[in-house]
């Protein structure tokens, strides 16, 4: 579910500010209840707990259905969605100066990888499900998602550097999840990053999820296979590395020796992981976020580091 702070979206805010309505939740996401069970587990009478799913239904959170029970007629209540996601007003806009390279998913430039596999441009899905040799099919750079189950995919970035100009930090915004048979939301994985041959750090992916259809995905993709992922941000600094503003190791931008021309870019899903569920990349047209994997450097003026420039992307 995707939220903002608009009005449309005050329901979901009202329902959730409850927390009679937070229990019902938590309730749900281990299975299916009626009325009744749910009142009972809470200690609320069933014309409480009435009201309470009624203000659920209406912001989206749950759904219910009439289905036939030992007492006749019962309404069921289950979740209808797995996550949501809040957009935020944008902040004053950052004026640190950047350049920028979006890469496209499948402009990987070496990959060694084991199925569950495939890949799919935005109009067909290129080769066979389940077949690594399609990653090397000539359709493979027109790519817009990808997925594997174990191994790696790397890809090659050209770094617009200038010797006048100080890298402060690396980032790395790209949309992710788990592979699973079909899909599964409960399917962690260990997903390893690198850059120029240098362990970033590690991401637990929660699942690969398929609870609702991906904002940007195709109509012609099938229900039934990766729908979304999430929106990850990766910042690699002068004093360790974060996703997320959470950090995840202490390899800095020095260690990754960050003026080389190129720099070279791995996701991995490693052998000895203790989470091995696969990894899925989203580009544009498919997902929730209608983007590519997105390199951006930030850098001060060596000549002139006193000053703020304006934001600039190459």
């Amino acid at each position: 579910m995707e939220l903002d702070i608009s009005a449309k979206s005050l329901p979901v805010y009202e329902a959730l500010a409850s927390e009679v309505r937070l229990k019902v939740i938590r309730l749900l996401a281990d299975s299916p209840m009626n009325i009744r069970e749910l009142a009972e587990a809470l200690g609320l009478s069933s014309a409480i707990m009435t009201m309470h799913v009624k203000k659920l239904e209406k912001a989206g959170l749950i759904m219910t259905k009439m289905l036939p029970g030992r007492g006749g007629v019962q309404k069921v209540c289950s979740l209808a969605v797995g996550n949501i996601h809040i957009t935020l007003p944008l902040q004053e806009q950052d004026t640190r100066q950047f350049h920028q390279t979006e890469l496209s998913v499948g402009h990987y430039t070496d990959f060694d990888i084991e199925p569950t596999c495939g890949l799919a441009t935005v109009e067909k899905i290129i080769g066979e499900f389940d077949e690594p040799r399609y990653f090397l099919d000539s359709e493979r750079v027109n790519a817009k998602i990808l997925w594997f189950g174990q191994g790696h995919i790397e890809y090659k970035i050209p770094n617009f550097l200038l010797a006048s100009q100080q890298p402060e930090e690396l980032e790395i915004t790209m949309e992710l999840s788990s592979e699973a048979p079909s899909t599964n939301d409960n399917w962690p994985s260990d997903i390893s990053f690198y850059l120029n041959d240098v362990k970033l750090g590690v991401w637990t992916s929660p699942g690969d999820f398929g609870d609702n259809r991906g904002k940007y995905t195709p109509s012609w993709w099938p229900d039934a296979i990766n729908q979304y992922g999430l929106l990850k941000r990766l910042r690699v600094t002068a004093d360790g590395t974060y996703m997320d503003g959470n950090r995840i190791s202490d390899v800095t931008l020095d260690e990754v020796v960050i003026a080389r021309k190129q720099w070279n870019f791995r996701i991995a899903v490693n052998e000895d992981a203790e989470h091995i569920g696969g990894v899925t990349l989203f580009g544009t047209g498919f997902g929730n976020y209608n983007q590519d994997i997105v390199f951006r450097l930030y850098y001060t003026n060596i000549s002139n580091s006193g000053r703020t420039g304006h934001t600039s992307g190459h």
